[in-house]
């Protein structure tokens, strides 16, 4: 998905850019909302797997929560999807169920585990699309104020890193 792409495209434009009748892809899917759901899924398949070892739970949790921020941020097509309504393609399955196993093996009971997974969910993708907004906002605007040039530093991935610390940190007291 091209950056921004995803908005103007069309059934129909992406059928002509592609050489087939819209037809032709009203086969495989319903609208351009499962299209971008299919995208994203292959986009997350290729990019959520942490290479941190699962016996350091917090740096591969850390790891997978950091691999779906970036993606979401570089894909706009992305971000819109998991803005919109809660994602359960396969690779989002894959990538829950895993996390859920890394918190179970590091010692959380289940309903723990579920909770952790959540928080650390939705921080990430709060997280992406506040930084994706206010990126945007304040390289878009060369006469942008000081308060939203600042605002924006507080949406880095330095500052992702240094809330998901907080977040885990929070999260191992309990338990």
């Amino acid at each position: 998905m091209q950056e921004g792409r995803y908005e103007q495209m069309t059934i129909r434009s992406l059928a002509a850019d592609l050489g087939v009748g819209p037809m032709s892809l009203y086969r495989h899917v319903r609208d351009k909302d499962d299209l971008l759901v299919e995208v994203t899924d292959r986009l997350l398949a290729d990019t959520w797997k942490p290479r941190a070892r699962r016996s350091n739970w917090e740096a591969w949790i850390a790891e997978a929560a950091e691999r779906l921020r970036k993606l979401l941020v570089s894909q706009p097509g992305a971000l819109h999807v998991y803005l919109r309504r809660p994602v359960v393609s396969p690779a989002a399955i894959d990538r829950m169920d895993a996390m859920l196993a890394v918190l179970r093996d590091a010692g959380f009971d289940e309903p723990l585990a579920r909770r952790a997974y959540g928080a650390i969910h939705t921080y990430t993708i709060g997280f992406a699309a506040l930084q994706a907004s206010r990126h945007q906002s304040a390289t878009d605007d060369e006469d942008a104020d000081a308060l939203v040039k600042e605002l924006a530093k507080f949406t880095t991935p330095q500052q992702f890193k240094e809330g998901l610390r907080f977040l885990l940190k929070g999260i191992t007291g309990h338990f």
